[in-house]
């Protein structure tokens, strides 16, 4: 039943400028990646990296990660989009929703890792600087979902309930009745990344974390997170039940216990953070820079 306590979803989620239409889920992910960028690059920088790396390799990820986010998606709800009565086109369209965050990060960061390669930076400590922006951005997009109306989870009486349109034409929203309040799985997944984020930063601060280990306990916090969340909704998916659960459940189980064996085996080898961020010097380094001694003189001979 709707109180007063309920959250609203919005009235639209597009507005027009003329005839350019304004998605709200698209500002979502938009604000979201610079967020992402912005921290990426203070972090970075504190590391030892230099100014504007970060922005440049967001140029290989960024793409990289929603086009793996769209085709997880596609692959993981197929149905929606190929079948009897189903237009194969619609899966292109990104703006409606549907971002499959395993697909995202996966070819995300095969595209950082292109780009960090031919910088010569190391992908481990570039890792470790993104992670904690990344679930801010995480955290954002899923103000996404709210604007689209899409992925909330079950009935609940509870005072924070969610208003979703009884006319929304979802195949889950029909079922029932008009006053029916969701769990808002969107803020749940919001407030738990930000506590995640928290906890990453302090951590890090705390114990001089590297080798891929603040990576690896965001994948640990999100999917620890994701886990019982995901449990929470009941939008329909094509592989909704894998032995009594959701694909996405299992998925974090599978992820968390990966991402736990890491970090123990990278703990014992590495108990500190990296000495250098580059698996080579800077191409400033090598070419115009002044000589530093007088073997350095001899070797760059006589200036013009």
């Amino acid at each position: 039943m709707v109180t007063l306590l309920s959250i609203p979803s919005p009235s639209q989620g597009v507005w027009h400028l003329g005839p350019v239409p304004i998605r709200g889920y698209a500002l979502c992910i938009i604000v979201g990646i610079v967020l992402a960028i912005w921290i990426g690059e203070r972090r970075w920088i504190a590391r030892g990296g230099e100014p504007g790396e970060v922005s440049d390799l967001a140029i290989w990820g960024v793409p990289f990660g929603l086009v793996g986010g769209r085709l997880y998606h596609v692959i993981t709800d197929w149905h929606l989009y190929f079948g009897e009565d189903k237009n194969p086109v619609t899966a292109l369209y990104v703006w409606r929703g549907g971002l499959g965050i395993w697909g995202a990060i996966a070819l995300g960061a095969l595209g950082i890792w292109i780009g960090a390669r031919l910088r010569g930076i190391k992908l481990l400590p570039l890792l470790d600087a993104i992670a904690p922006g990344v679930l801010v951005a995480q955290a954002m997009g899923r103000w996404g979902n709210w604007f689209n109306q899409e992925l909330y989870g079950r009935p609940t009486d509870l005072p924070w309930g969610l208003e979703i349109d009884p006319a929304l034409d979802d195949g889950v929203r029909s079922q029932f009745g008009p006053d029916v309040l969701f769990h808002p799985t969107f803020l749940y997944e919001c407030l738990w990344n930000l506590a995640a984020f928290a906890v990453l930063i302090w951590l890090d601060r705390r114990y001089k974390l590297g080798h891929g280990q603040i990576a690896a306990l965001y994948v640990m916090l999100y999917t620890a997170g994701r886990g019982w969340i995901e449990y929470l909704r009941i939008d329909s998916v094509q592989m909704d039940d894998v032995l009594g659960l959701r694909l996405n459940v299992w998925t974090s189980i599978v992820l968390f216990v990966l991402a736990s064996a890491f970090l123990l085996w990278s703990r014992r080898r590495h108990p500190g953070r990296e000495e250098s961020v580059r698996t080579r010097p800077l191409e400033d380094d090598e070419e115009g820079r002044e000589p530093e001694d007088a073997e350095d003189r001899e070797t760059a001979g006589p200036t013009a």
